[in-house]
């Protein structure tokens, strides 16, 4: 691969393609890697298409103004994104502690973007360049478009559009709204007046001259009230939608507004098709081999993205202001090429890893309305049960996954996004459980109950737990049914708002029942704009203003998280006081029903329970 096959990453590169400018230039945190999973090479690949030529500048030095410079000025403006992760998810842990390594940077080293990546690399472009136009995109700027909760400052901040410098966010997935600012850049507009365009959040000085918006409280108001802040977040939840979601506008001072136009409109599968039939080069920028290449091209390399948006509404999840709920997927004829090319990929052993999006079984909207008149914006489409007029099908799906197989030089293709297991059963025809069963699950099949108990769940956005045992319950008689051994490993999260000590020892006694403790347990992590970072940072639920009990503290949030892990011995300590707070000392003793043993005097345990039989990943469903 010739280096010519990327976009210019230097002057010199810019020169042998024979430019003497660039339209673009665009700045990530992230290592440059043309592949369609990252969304710098989506962008910059669909500008090139338009005829824009774009330069790339990865990771510069945030220290040094001149390392946003290699090009110069570039002739329409800047494009800035974080990267593929918010910087701050990318820097620390749930418990504020610094990773140790960066899976999107040369070799996996940490520290080559700085913390708020947006806000730092705008104001690094303003100290030279002061009235090009910049736009920031990508996954940081878009959740953290408007007034948001940082949970790294624990506190409330204004839209990032204001603290970076920049002009104008194209946020979601942004292919409609940034060929659209090209052009009219292009057709010598002002970035001042480009105040309509839709899937864009923008700065207006006069409130006289904002149309047909619906105004949020104040970001002063905003600051005095955590329940404001929640009806205005809960505002901007009920306005994700393409079709019926309304322009919005924060006010921050007597002549300063940010408004949020309307999302962008979803893409056609031929529209999805078009942009996945782009010319990338479907890996890293050569500079990187010397440091051993980008480690997250690992996860997607011989992976396939076949659709978009997800209408499973979690709280704790971002894609509905991301994404959308409204899915939207590319062709089999796509998806057949591209797994055509993947087959060619000197590594390739035969093995596709995933075929999926943000929910693998998804492959088309919810219900036949939705293309018209968008989603419901007051109900959920899963949760608390399957609506009525939901279409529950997996045909084309399971259609696909039959031609992906029968590819020359494909042995096996996986599924590991994630399954949403009430939507499987909602499809009253099982020939997707069994094409799973038979084909594409690698021995274990991961899934996300995430808890037990029913406050929890509910505040979740999940489904009662009797449905998550309906399932094993099937997905056991079906692998009993076809001969084989395969086995679920579930995803269980602590200190979800809403979880007292009582529902986190409710998640112990299931794992106890299972017999199962699992080696990592999500702490709930409170990342921009999602519903339970609301609940959060308000302690309410934004959807019905009734109080909510937020975990934390450090050491009950430490207490939660040891009681799903209660087999440990390093957690002893942190478990018994977690049940004598709880009160379930009944559960400290040498009965088949204890968590853990008693000590005796000042020993440590060497033991948590009686001795019996070990149990495995591989038998932790024979109770069912």
């Amino acid at each position: 691969m010739t280096h010519s096959n990327f976009l210019p990453v230097n002057k010199q590169d810019m020169i042998e393609r024979g430019w003497d400018y660039v339209d673009f230039v665009y700045v990530i945190g992230d290592a440059y890697v043309d592949h369609p999973s990252f969304g710098h090479a989506v962008i910059s690949r669909v500008l090139e298409s338009r005829g824009y030529r774009v330069g790339i500048i990865s990771q510069p030095d945030w220290k040094k103004p001149e390392s946003v410079q290699v090009f110069g000025e570039p002739r329409l403006g800047f494009l800035v994104s974080a990267g593929n992760m918010d910087s701050m998810v990318n820097h620390y842990s749930v418990s504020k502690k610094h990773r140790k390594t960066d899976a999107y940077t040369p070799g996996g080293e940490m520290g080559k973007r700085p913390d708020y990546a947006c806000v730092v690399y705008g104001n690094l472009i303003r100290q030279t360049y002061k009235k090009t136009p910049v736009i920031l995109g990508g996954i940081e700027a878009s959740l953290r478009r408007l007034a948001h909760y940082d949970y790294w400052s624990d506190r409330l901040k204004r839209s990032v559009l204001l603290d970076s410098g920049a002009d104008i966010i194209s946020y979601g997935m942004g292919e409609r709204s940034i060929a659209e600012i090209a052009d009219a850049l292009d057709a010598g507009i002002p970035v001042s007046e480009l105040t309509y365009i839709d899937g864009t959040v923008v700065k207006i000085k006069d409130r006289d001259s904002i149309y047909d918006a619906e105004f949020l409280p104040s970001f002063e108001e905003l600051k005095a009230d955590k329940k404001s802040y929640a009806r205005s977040f809960y505002a901007q939840y009920l306005n994700t939608d393409a079709f019926n979601g309304k322009r919005l506008a924060e006010q921050y001072s007597e002549h300063l507004f940010a408004v949020q136009n309307p999302p962008a409109k979803p893409l056609s599968t031929a529209e999805m098709d078009d942009i996945y039939d782009l010319p990338y080069t479907r890996t890293y920028h050569p500079s990187y081999e010397k440091k051993g290449g980008i480690p997250a091209i690992s996860e997607i390399r011989f992976s396939l993205i076949s659709s978009r948006g997800c209408f499973g509404g979690c709280s704790f999840c971002a894609l509905t202001f991301h994404q959308g709920r409204i899915v939207q997927v590319r062709s089999h004829e796509s998806l057949l090429r591209e797994a055509e090319l993947i087959t060619k990929e000197k590594n390739f052993k035969g093995y596709i890893h995933d075929v999926g999006g943000p929910t693998a079984n998804f492959r088309h909207p919810s219900c036949r309305k939705q293309l018209e008149h968008g989603v419901c914006r007051n109900r959920q489409c899963l949760f608390p049960k399957p609506c009525r007029n939901l279409d529950a099908d997996h045909s084309d799906y399971v259609s696909l996954l039959k031609k992906l197989r029968q590819i020359p030089g494909v042995k096996k293709v996986f599924i590991r996004s994630g399954i949403r297991f009430d939507y499987l059963l909602a499809d009253k025809n099982k020939d997707f459980l069994k094409e799973l069963c038979q084909y594409h699950v690698s021995g274990q099949l991961k899934v996300a109950p995430e808890h037990v108990a029913g406050p929890v769940l509910s505040l979740m956005g999940k489904p009662e737990h009797r449905v998550y045992e309906k399932f094993t319950d099937e997905f056991r008689r079906m692998n009993e049914k076809l001969g084989k051994k395969q086995y679920l490993v579930p995803y269980l999260m602590s200190s979800h708002p809403g979880s007292t000590l009582k529902e986190a020892v409710e998640l112990a006694e299931y794992c106890r029942d299972l017999g199962y403790m699992p080696e990592q347990v999500q702490d709930f992590y409170p990342t921009p704009s999602t519903l339970s970072t609301c609940m959060y940072y308000t302690g309410v639920d934004p959807r019905t203003m009734k109080p909510v009990y937020v975990p934390k503290n450090p050491h009950e949030k430490a207490m939660q998280r040891a009681l799903i892990q209660y087999r440990n011995p390093a957690l002893y300590d942190l478990v018994a006081e977690a049940l004598r707070r709880a009160g379930r000392t009944d559960l400290i003793g040498f009965g088949p029903k204890c968590l853990i043993r008693p000590k005796r005097g000042n020993d440590e345990p060497k033991k948590q329970l009686r001795p019996r039989k070990k149990k495995t990943i591989r038998n932790i469903h024979k109770k069912k």
